[in-house]
């Protein structure tokens, strides 16, 4: 029977719970890491193999270790190095190989750290289709991908076929040559795919996520766009091709004064929007039509003004990937400088902004421009970040604590505040008072008291408590405020249901 993470930590006992914090800890020396893969329950294993750095001699021991879940759980594994994790890619059990295919499981959207470019050609011509069907492609560097069409095995073109936006005439001519009826087939798709007629032909009568996605993104022919306006198959086609780049100038027109303000708040963002129908939007009696139409390139600074708009507070500020075609610089600084709110939040999404633009954003009126730069900019100074962590109550609102420039000093004045993800900053803070964590691993939250159980500053009589407690154990174990001695006596409990003897932590 398959079990889920979830089902394991659920079934691990406090000894267990407790030995997994002893796998989290920084100052458990790596014989006991060893130890604790070779003899440790199912938890322990999952949290030591999954949740932290791991030296390469543990490395070593989990590609060799017998039990496929554990090598699994290195496969996916977010802190260690792709080149560790690689070293399973040639493991005999599929469950492994197919793990390491997907890849980690990465919080807030961020992407993982790419595969050795080796490792992925290597994956791609020995696994099965079954293997590759996940997340496979978000391992692929960039680099790799726009060069895969060229390369000497077929299997890797068909993948290079993926970057069919990417290539030259030429290049897209070769693949529709290929040698490989496999890679002709694929291109020829794509070729169809940038067919109207063709498009019209696999068109799904009725409504379908095949079917959503054509009518939005794919290119239509006249029929097609006239089915949809007079014989809709679904409520919402009018919005759905009213996204479409295809969508001839008349009915972009036609669109525009549609009765419903969702199909024309879509149309106020499209750039081939004609100045007649700029200036009619400009002045749509609903506020996300006028707000919609207020970004359009076309229009200057001034014509923006001009226009009564509203822009949103009640919004998610996300970390986005960066594309895989960076933006125009010149374009980003035009939006960054501009002086409507919603353009420079869009420049202040971009990874690779420069220092000047990054400063500029960083002191933005709006507080969606700084809440977006600091869920994006690798360089987002600590002010910044603390700033917008203060600020922000949506979603993703943790991923700012996890940005490299978050700070820990002076977080301790954080202690007494009403918001417990506030008061969980004091136990960043490595001069929070002793006093100070004792009291909060009491807190009414849960993270807040499991931060606090990790925190080096905790009281040893209070630690001493916690390695017994059901529910702080495992973070208490964790805590580097134990000393190797204190460490090995723990971890001497392998196997043993009497737990550690308390008196000797004191």
């Amino acid at each position: 029977m398959v079990k889920t993470p979830e089902r394991i930590w659920e079934e691990a006992d406090l000894a267990a719970r407790r030995l997994a914090g002893l796998a989290l800890n920084p100052r458990t020396p790596q014989d006991v890491l060893l130890r604790l893969l070779a003899e440790g329950p199912a938890a322990v294993r999952m949290v030591l193999c999954r949740d932290r750095v791991l030296p390469d001699a543990v490395v070593d021991a989990v590609v060799e270790h017998p039990d496929t879940y554990t090598r699994s759980f290195l496969a996916r594994n977010p802190h260690v190095d792709p080149a560790q994790r690689v070293r399973l890619i040639d493991d005999p059990e599929w469950f492994v190989r197919a793990h390491l295919a997907d890849g980690p499981r990465m919080p807030f959207r961020v992407r993982p750290e790419p595969l050795p470019d080796e490792a992925l050609v290597h994956m791609i011509r020995t696994y099965g289709n079954d293997e590759l069907s996940g997340c496979f492609y978000q391992q692929i560097s960039n680099e790799l991908l726009r060069t895969m069409h060229t390369h000497p095995d077929a299997k890797v073109r068909r993948w290079g076929v993926g970057a069919w936006e990417w290539l030259s005439a030429d290049a897209r001519a070769a693949l529709l040559a290929d040698p490989d009826a496999g890679v002709r087939d694929i291109a020829l798709l794509r070729t169809r795919e940038e067919d109207p007629a063709w498009v019209e032909s696999a068109l799904p009568a009725k409504p379908c996520h095949a079917r959503t996605g054509i009518l939005c993104y794919q290119p239509l022919t006249r029929a097609v766009v006239d089915s949809v306006l007079t014989a809709p198959a679904g409520e919402d086609e009018r919005r759905m091709i009213a996204y479409n780049p295809s969508l001839p100038t008349d009915v972009v027109v036609l669109l525009a004064a549609d009765p419903d303000p969702e199909v024309r708040e879509r149309i106020a963002y499209r750039a081939d929007l004609g100045p007649a129908e700029r200036r009619a939007l400009a002045v749509d009696p609903d506020p996300k039509v006028r707000l919609a139409v207020s970004v359009h390139p076309a229009l200057s600074e001034e014509e923006r003004a001009a226009i009564d708009y509203e822009v949103p507070t009640d919004r998610g500020f996300h970390h986005r990937p960066a594309p895989s075609v960076p933006r125009d610089p010149e374009d980003v600084r035009r939006d960054a400088l501009s002086a409507h709110p919603m353009l420079r939040r869009k420049a202040a999404r971009v990874h690779e902004l420069p220092p000047d633009l990054v400063a500029r954003l960083a002191d933005d009126e709006d507080f969606g421009v700084r809440v977006t730069l600091a869920q994006n900019h690798p360089d987002a100074p600590a002010a910044l970040l603390l700033r917008g962590f203060l600020e922000y109550t949506g979603p993703d609102r943790a991923h700012l604590a996890t940005r490299p420039n978050f700070p820990t000093a002076r977080l301790a004045a954080f202690a007494d505040h009403e918001d417990p993800e506030v008061r969980a900053l004091a136990v960043r803070d490595p001069e929070t008072a002793p006093a100070v964590v004792e009291r909060l691993t009491g807190d009414p939250d849960p993270a807040v008291r499991a931060a606090a159980a990790r925190h080096p500053n905790l009281p040893r009589p209070r630690l001493a408590e916690l390695l017994d407690d059901e529910e702080l154990a495992h973070p208490a174990a964790a805590n580097p405020a134990l000393d190797v001695a204190e460490i090995r006596r723990l971890a001497r409990t392998i196997g043993d249901p009497a737990g550690p003897c308390v008196d000797t932590l004191i």
